[in-house]
């Protein structure tokens, strides 16, 4: 590759690295209010550091109401003060940078907070800005769904928005029959407009009109100013959203029959690939060789990811896609199903094949949206729980791909024991809930679902030490820690070389020294086996075999199922393991519960 396509120059450094993403409201609090902060960031950086990781991401830190924790954005260009300011964030890039760390922004541009000056301004129809936001008038002859206020208004439009039935003045209802991701319609009534505006998450999340060259020239504006900055690219939330039908046409109506499902219409909608190629020429392609682009792209396909990330194309370096943490639902998220090991290995594996040749996979259990993994898909009690973060990490990073890590999985952190709704924070639980109480659901049919895969598991407090607010601040914490971090702490796992960070390190510190983790190919083994997590990485004259049990007992696989690769592996060497090993014999392998192991064969 060519310097002129940007990040595509043929350096490609991420392929090697490590990313660790900071939730900066739930990481470190320096001021004792209650809240992380950039501050509590850059006294805890070490910490990272010393996991060796190369990256660190931040979630949202600019100003913002925090409808959706700081994913509705009011200004781009500085730092809600309760994070700090623009200074404070100039020590944690600088610290970071120090310890030869780079820092990407988290990029909401699908959508801004209400509260933002643009979406402000757009609310007077006769504004320059009016087509900045998906503004149209109500829909005669439909329905409103949006739901009411008691007093009947319409949700965000004030006591002049509705009729005392409930419809829009004028008559008529939504544009079109969408409903958001965070429950409920994806419109709200504005009665300062006189209209209904777009919002495919909360009503705080206006959606941005990516059809105006305007918007777009704006958002790349900004890009820009951050990289000048000396940030070192972004992770772009919901970017293959940007792109809707201009027409805006209703989706099929789903089985419940409430609302359609619009995403034909706007996942990676008409001009997205026009949009992030533009995007890259514009921004990205101006500094070469240096910076990240990874795009979170939730239903984009394997074949849609190819097309994204072919370095010939220069729209980003990676997706984050949502198949292998989507397993696990019955009928929504919040209807968890047990995970059957074969589906994990045939999603892996299709997205592992289907970017072999072309692009590159992001690879994670955990984020800011996700259940703690070692609660979902490994066991969390005392016996287990060790071993079996340390297994899922293992075979996580040893696929083809840039790992993520999430703040607090290096510790094995696990899912929080919620009673009642009044423990939950977040939007996304809150909101369904309430819907699903108003459709007749008891709360004790509700609740499990929330405890399980809940987003409020992934923001509760890092667990820094056994103190009684597990060090994370002296005040009162915004959201309870985890009463388990008595146990389960960074200052415990330091002293225990056995500990599931320094298994992480050891991790990392494989990566560092094995090419065949960066640059090997990728064969699935044991695809029908349900207990089993079984593949090998190639590169050159140098092998490598994991293996990673996904039980609680110990399992000895069948010689006929072994042949005629384990054959080959008898007697190679055990670069990284969680042991104790269980024994095994010649043509036998026995794992024990949760086991890990990394063998390694040089020809």
């Amino acid at each position: 590759m060519t310097a002129e396509n940007g990040t595509h120059d043929g350096t490609e450094w991420w392929k090697s690295s490590v990313v660790y993403q900071v939730y900066p409201r739930s990481f470190a609090d320096s001021d004792g209010d209650g809240i992380g902060d950039l501050d509590g960031i850059t006294r805890r950086l070490d910490h990272i550091a010393g996991l060796g990781v190369d990256v660190l991401w931040l979630s949202p830190v600019y100003p913002s109401p925090q409808a959706d924790n700081g994913y509705d954005i009011s200004d781009y260009q500085d730092i809600d003060p309760v994070f700090g300011d623009l200074d404070a964030f100039d020590r944690l890039l600088a610290a970071a940078h120090r310890r030869g760390m780079k820092l990407i922004m988290d990029l909401v541009v699908n959508h801004t907070s209400d509260a933002h000056p643009w979406f402000q301004e757009s609310r007077d129809p006769d504004s320059p800005k009016r087509d900045w936001y998906w503004w149209r008038p109500p829909r005669e002859g439909r329905e409103d769904g949006a739901g009411r206020h008691e007093d009947g208004t319409a949700k965000g439009g004030g006591d002049t928005a509705a009729h005392e039935d409930g419809t829009a003045k004028g008559g008529g209802g939504e544009p079109n029959n969408w409903g958001s991701f965070f429950s409920g319609p994806a419109w709200t009534y504005d009665g300062a407009s006189g209209a209904y505006y777009l919002h495919l998450f909360a009503p705080g999340q206006p959606d941005l009109n990516w059809e105006n060259p305007e918007v777009r020239q704006a958002v790349y504006a900004m890009m820009r100013w951050w990289l000048d900055r000396g940030v070192d690219g972004f992770r772009m939330d919901v970017v293959n959203l940007i792109s809707k039908d201009p027409a805006l046409p209703d989706g099929e109506p789903s089985a419940e029959g409430l609302f359609g499902d619009g995403s034909p219409h706007y996942v990676c909608g008409p001009r997205i690939h026009t949009y992030l190629q533009e995007m890259h020429r514009e921004v990205m392609g101006r500094y070469p060789g240096r910076l990240l682009s990874v795009g979170e792209m939730p239903g984009v396909t394997v074949e849609q990811a190819r097309l994204f990330t072919d370095p010939e194309r220069a729209e980003l370096d990676m997706v984050f896609q949502f198949e292998h943490v989507g397993l696990d639902h019955g009928h929504g998220k919040f209807d968890p199903r047990p995970l059957l090991l074969t589906d994990l290995k045939a999603s892996l594996g299709r997205w592992q094949e289907g970017l072999a040749d072309v692009g590159w996979n992001s690879l994670y259990w955990n984020n800011h949206d996700q259940p703690r993994v070692v609660s979902r898909f490994g066991d969390d009690s005392p016996p287990h729980r060790t071993r079996s973060a340390t297994m899922l990490a293992t075979v996580l990073h040893l696929h083809r791909g840039t790992p993520y890590v999430y703040q607090g999985e290096e510790l094995g952190m696990a899912n929080a024991p919620f009673a009642t709704i009044e423990d939950f924070r977040d939007i996304e639980s809150l909101h369904h809930y309430a819907r699903a109480l108003e459709a007749g659901a008891r709360p004790e049919d509700v609740l499990p679902g929330l405890r399980a895969m809940g987003r409020d598991n992934a923001r509760t407090p890092m667990q820094w030490d056994a103190s009684p607010h597990a060090g994370f601040t002296t005040g009162t914490p915004w959201l309870p820690v985890n009463p388990d971090h008595v146990e389960f702490n960074a200052e415990a796992q330091y002293a225990d070389p056995r500990s599931v960070y320094h298994h992480y390190c050891r991790l990392i510190a494989l990566r560092r020294r094995e090419p065949a983790v960066v640059h090997g190919d990728f064969t699935m083994l044991l695809p029908d086996d349900e207990r089993i997590y079984a593949f090998t990485r190639r590169h050159g004259g140098t092998a490598l075999l994991v293996l990673g049990n996904f039980t609680g007992g110990t399992v000895a696989v069948e010689p006929a199922d072994l042949a005629p690769w384990y054959q080959e592996w008898e007697g190679a060497e055990l670069v990284l393991g969680n042991g104790p090993s269980a024994p095994s014999g010649p043509g036998r392998l026995v794992l024990a519960p949760w086991e890990a192991r990394v063998h390694r064969l040089v020809r």
